[in-house]
């Protein structure tokens, strides 16, 4: 599979991880000394992010942020599963045109 590919499912993962972080914060935000998480990520080379969840120091809720940050991980979920279609395409027409060339 090539790095796009790759790339794309780690963004995927990424951004599913940041939708879970959120929705929990959402569910918990009136729990009595709820402490909100979030998502770090990091480059991964040759190529990919790393996630990981770490808990905020502050206790509370911020329910602006954590909405936004359901809007945002659903988007990039979208943007990195049309990067893993096209490298598949890609894969896909390139063994295509080995195939008729041999």
């Amino acid at each position: 599979m090539q790095n796009l590919a790759l790339t794309g499912l780690s963004g995927m993962r990424a951004a599913q991880l940041r939708l879970d972080v959120a929705a929990h914060n959402v569910a918990n935000a009136q729990t009595p000394g709820f402490q909100r998480s979030q998502v770090r990520q990091q480059a991964q080379m040759p190529s990919g992010v790393v996630a990981q969840v770490e808990r905020l120091p502050q206790p509370g809720a911020d329910l602006v942020q954590d909405v936004v940050q359901q809007r945002v991980a659903a988007t990039d979920f979208a943007a990195n599963l049309l990067a893993v279609r096209m490298a598949l395409k890609t894969d896909q027409a390139l063994g295509s045109l080995l195939d008729t060339r041999a």
